[in-house]
C-alpha cells in the first residue's frame, strides 16, 4: 500500500473541445424512498429548480407508511405524470431498492442521477455533472462531488472531506470517494451496474459504482465543489464521516472485522466482473486479495505491491495499521 496519496493526474480529464452537447440529454433521476415525508418535499422542489430541464424522476418506494406516497403523487399532479414515475420497491433495503431501479429496463435515458430523499440539490447540479460526463464517449463515466453538510433544520455544519488524490481502482478497493447522492453516470456505467447479481450483498451502491467504473476502465470526475446540501439527522442510513467521532466509529468497525467483511463482499461481486476488469485492475485486485490471506511480512509487501491507497495521509496511516493487524 502507498503511504502517500497519489496526486491527481490528467488521465481522467478532457479538453472542452471534446465535449458533446448535453443540453438536451435526458436524465433519469433515480429516487429511493421510505418514510421520507419529513424532508422529501424540499428534495423534490430542488429537482424543479434544476437549470437542466430534461429530467424524469423514477421514485421507487419501499413500502412507506407515512405521507411519502402522498407527496410523490402531489408532485405528479403539479409537474405531470411524465415527470415522475412511481414504482414499487422490493422492500429489501436501500441497496436492493437502488439496484431495482438500475436494472429496470423500462427506464430509458442518456444519463442517470442517484438521489436520496432528504437532500437539497443546488440548482446547477445536473448541469455541472453533464458538463463533465459529456466529455466521455463509449466508456463508463461517473461524476461525483463534495457535499455541504446541514442539520435537520438547515444550519450549516461544514463540508464533506476534500480529496485531492486521483480517483482510481486502487483507491476504490479501500475507500468510497463520494456519496451516491452526488453521482451522475452515463449509460455505459449503468450497464455495468445492471449486471450486478440480484442476490449480491451490496455494502453501499456508491462504493460499488466507484469500484466498477474504475475497475472496468471508466472515467471518474471528482468535483471539489459541493453540488447539494447533505442533511445530517438521526434517520441517516449513512452519514458524512467528516468528524473525529465518525473516524473513531470507522476504526471501531475495523476492530470488529466489519471492514474486512465489507472488503470480502466487494471482492465477491468484483469476481463476477472479472472479464470486464482491465488487466491492471485484475492484477491490483489479485495482489490485494492475496495480501489479505498472507502472514504479516508478506501481507505488508503484497499490500504495498497492490498499490492500494486512501485519499489522505491519516487515511493511509490507518490503512497501514489495519494491514498490520489484518483488519482489511
Amino acid at each position: 500500500m502507498n503511504t502517500q496519496p497519489h496526486r491527481s493526474n490528467l488521465s481522467h480529464l478532457f479538453s472542452e473541445s471534446d465535449a458533446i452537447d448535453t443540453s438536451r440529454a435526458k436524465v433519469a433521476i433515480l429516487l429511493c424512498t421510505f418514510n421520507g415525508s419529513r424532508f422529501l418535499g424540499e428534495q423534490l422542489d430542488s429537482f424543479v429548480r434544476q437549470t437542466h430541464k430534461n429530467w424524469v424522476v423514477y421514485a421507487s418506494d419501499d413500502g412507506s407508511s407515512d405521507e411519502t406516497l402522498l407527496l410523490l403523487k402531489d408532485f405528479q399532479k403539479t409537474q405531470g405524470k411524465d415527470r415522475l414515475i412511481l414504482l414499487n420497491g422490493p422492500n429489501q433495503g436501500f441497496a436492493k431498492n437502488f439496484l431495482s431501479l438500475i436494472k429496470n429496463r423500462s427506464i430509458i435515458a442518456d444519463y442517470f442521477a442517484f438521489s436520496d430523499q432528504d437532500d437539497i440539490w443546488f440548482d446547477d447540479k445536473l448541469e455541472r455533472g453533464l458538463a463533465k460526463v459529456g466529455k466521455v464517449q463509449n466508456v463508463p463515466a461517473l461524476y461525483c462531488s463534495r457535499t455541504r453538510l446541514i442539520s435537520a433544520d438547515k444550519r450549516l455544519e461544514g463540508y464533506s472531506p476534500l480529496f485531492t488524490a486521483a480517483p482510481a481502482f486502487a483507491n476504490a478497493l479501500v475507500q468510497s470517494i463520494a456519496g451516491a447522492n452526488t453521482m451522475l453516470i452515463n449509460s455505459e456505467a449503468r450497464e455495468l451496474l445492471a449486471h450486478t447479481p440480484d442476490d449480491a450483498e451490496i455494502v453501499a451502491h456508491d462504493w460499488l459504482t466507484y469500484l466498477l467504473v474504475t475497475g472496468c476502465g471508466g472515467t471518474v470526475f471528482y468535483d471539489p465543489l459541493p453540488t447539494l446540501d447533505y442533511r445530517q439527522h438521526s434517520d441517516n442510513i449513512i452519514g458524512a464521516n467528516n468528524r473525529w467521532r465518525d473516524r473513531v466509529v470507522r476504526l471501531g468497525k475495523m476492530c470488529t472485522g466489519r471492514f474486512r467483511q465489507w472488503s470480502s463482499q466487494n471482492l465477491l461481486i468484483l469476481k463476477g466482473f472479472s472479464e470486464k476488469l482491465t488487466p491492471q485492475s485484475q492484477q491490483t485486485m489479485a495482489r490485494f486479495e492475496q495480501a489479505r490471506d498472507s502472514a504479516l511480512i508478506r501481507r505488508i509487501f503484497l499490500m504495498k505491491k497492490s498499490g492500494v491507497y486512501r485519499q489522505t495521509s491519516p487515511g493511509n496511516i490507518s490503512l497501514f495499521i489495519a494491514t498490520c493487524l489484518n483488519w482489511i
